[in-house]
């Protein structure tokens, strides 16, 4: 008789427990009294169950069947909480607030702002994600708080001068789908979001693999400049050594996920969890992964975990949920305590950082996060940053912690994305060959009167910083290529860029070095340095460049597609540096050096230049006006 009552009462409790845990979905529309209202909050009174409305206005919500409010709230109107009883579909209708506001509120899609409004609201609307894969950013003109830092180009240097010119290599590729977001939005670009040599490095270029063990080998071509048929064009193309998969040392690696509020928009915490699974399914059994978050505090919510043990990991990034505010600075301390404590002697000790950059809260000024990212690099363990979202996005810092901590930035903004950097990229993403890796290319002023380096403008070194070992430069991956393009004004050609000064009155100046022509034809000699990944001391490579310039049209496809590049990106940022540069003349560059393209990048890049060129016309038009 017991065990009847016993499995009676099991029986009405599974029964409970079903009904408890039923759900069901609710649907509709919130408009104003003139359109749809995108980016409202939509909750489930009392949890953390939310959405937000989509473009057209419109959402859907699974909840619990015992749910009793809907709660729509959005800047600048009165919240309404709306009973749901038995309904399936809820329209609601917000009332815009008299009040005068003047506040900043994360709703999902972006942070909105008003100032000073009285009596009536005008709307500020957040965008959903279109149906491309890509995310409105017009929707942010009056409420961005998106930072880059200031870029003053490299201007052109007298060889006679200064006959040296000394930089750290980037890898980095995040400009090039930061400046894709915003085009495919409706807009160019801020200039300093442009990071010239960013975007020629976001293409792979089909160079030579290095011999003889070499980590890093060096490839150069000469032509003339397309926007400027009198100057030279010098392309250095490095290659690193490419690592086969099963090769590849063991990894210990830190997930650093940002759940802070502003994190909560589709195109930030469900894109982050997409692209950790996609990096989680390339892991080996010999592999480690922890996961650390941060929002008000940060914590632990994966210990180390076996590579090959994908379903417990996939199951701690499905949970993961965005609110609250940001402890950046506590949230990279605990990772990189973590890290050290499962440090993998040999191995690839990383911490990948994913976040909007919003550190508002904690330890976060950007002098003590570089000191301690520095410190830590120091003790083998690097530091990779993924960006994601818009409006307070924060690429001035992600980029410098990425730099301070021998990792590469990529900028993700969408799924495609996030596949080529942790899929098809995955060795050279994680997996350092060469780090400290510097040039330095002495020119030869009896052939060289001016050069000009595109871009690097914050990866310039002293030409003392060439020869120090303990001075920090950038790192190459696995199968990692990197182009740096000069434009070189060869002697006897005038121009407006050599320059000149006035005698000097107390002193006379040296006769300048190197202007006896010997005859050799050398224009130039590149040296660079590099260590091995486990060493502190650097070996010296070199190169030399003779002045045998090949016409363009001879030229490679990749010398072609990476000067189309350079110029495009002269013309976003408007360059005092871009003379006869053209969109027209770009995209037929481009178009001559599309190559195989297997992978369609270079097409995207043709279809983004000819975008460019009409949103440069509607602008062009409008100054007119």
């Amino acid at each position: 008789m017991k065990h009847i009552v016993f499995i009676a009462l099991m029986l009405i409790g599974l029964t409970g427990y079903s009904q408890v845990n039923k759900t069901r979905t609710i649907s509709g529309t919130v408009n104003d009294e003139k359109s749809a209202l995108p980016g409202v909050s939509v909750t489930v009174e009392g949890t953390r169950v939310r959405t937000q409305t989509n473009a057209q206005g419109h959402y859907t919500i699974n909840l619990s069947d015992t749910s009793k409010r809907l709660v729509f709230s959005f800047v600048g109107y009165k919240t309404q909480t709306i009973r749901i009883g038995k309904k399936t579909v809820i329209n609601v209708k917000l009332e815009a607030s008299s009040n005068v506001l003047s506040e900043v509120v994360v709703v999902g899609y972006g942070a909105q702002k008003r100032v000073s409004i009285t009596g009536s609201v005008s709307t500020v609307r957040a965008s959903a994600p279109n149906t491309v894969g890509y995310y409105d950013n017009k929707a942010y003109d009056h409420i961005n708080t998106e930072s880059y830092k200031g870029i003053t180009e490299n201007g052109f240097h007298v060889a006679s001068n200064n006959p040296l010119s000394t930089f750290s290599v980037d890898v980095d590729a995040a400009s090039y789908s930061n400046v894709r977001r915003f085009i495919n939005g409706g807009q160019i670009p801020p200039a300093d979001a442009v990071r010239i040599e960013e975007m020629i490095n976001y293409f792979s270029y089909n160079l030579p693999c290095p011999t003889n063990n070499d980590p890093v080998a060096i490839h150069t071509e000469l032509t003339s400049a397309p926007w400027n048929t009198n100057h030279r064009l010098l392309r250095i193309g490095l290659k690193a050594r490419t690592i086969p998969t099963e090769n590849l040392p063991a990894s210990n690696l830190v997930f650093l996920i940002d759940v802070s509020g502003s994190m909560s928009a589709e195109n930030k915490l469900p894109l982050v969890k997409s692209s950790m699974k996609m990096l989680v399914n390339q892991l080996r059994a010999k592999d480690k992964v922890s996961i650390v978050v941060y929002a008000g505090a940060a914590g632990i919510v994966l210990q180390p975990t076996a590579g090959d043990k994908k379903a417990t990991i996939n199951n701690a990034i499905d949970n993961l949920e965005a609110g609250g505010s940001t402890a950046g600075g506590e949230g990279i301390k605990l990772a990189y305590k973590v890290a050290h404590e499962n440090l993998m002697k040999d191995g690839n000790n990383r911490v990948i950082l994913a976040t909007d950059g919003d550190f508002n809260v904690g330890a976060s000024s950007d002098d003590d996060m570089e000191k301690l990212i520095a410190k830590q690099r120091e003790g083998g363990v690097f530091l990779s940053v993924l960006g994601y979202g818009m409006g307070n996005y924060k690429d001035s810092k992600m980029e410098t912690l990425a730099d301070k901590g021998n990792g590469n930035y990529a900028y993700i903004d969408n799924i495609t994305e996030a596949r080529k950097t942790l899929v098809s990229e995955f060795g050279g993403t994680l997996f350092t060959v060469a780090k400290d890796v510097k040039l330095q290319l002495e020119f030869n002023p009896a052939k060289v009167q001016a050069y000009r380096l595109i871009g690097y403008e914050n990866r310039m070194l002293n030409k003392e910083d060439f020869n120090n070992d303990k001075k920090d430069a950038g790192d190459m991956g696995s199968g990692h290529t990197v182009t740096a393009l000069y434009e070189i004004v060869p002697v006897g050609v005038k121009d407006d860029y050599s320059g000149s000064v006035d005698p000097l009155k107390y002193q006379k100046p040296a006769a300048p070095k190197g202007m006896i022509n010997t005859g050799s034809g050398e224009m130039l000699t590149i040296k660079f340095r590099y260590k091995q990944p486990n060493s502190g001391k650097s070996a010296l490579s070199q190169a030399v460049v003779n002045d045998v310039p090949v016409d363009f049209a001879k030229t490679s496809v990749d010398m072609k597609f990476a000067s189309a590049v350079a110029e495009f990106g002269m013309l976003l940022r408007d360059s005092p540096y871009k003379q006869q540069a053209s969109y027209a003349h770009a995209i037929k560059t481009a178009r001559a050096g599309k190559g195989n393209d297997d992978e369609g990048y270079r097409a995207e890049f043709i279809k983004l230049a000819e975008s460019a060129r009409l949103l440069a016309k509607e602008e062009q038009v409008a100054d007119a006006k």
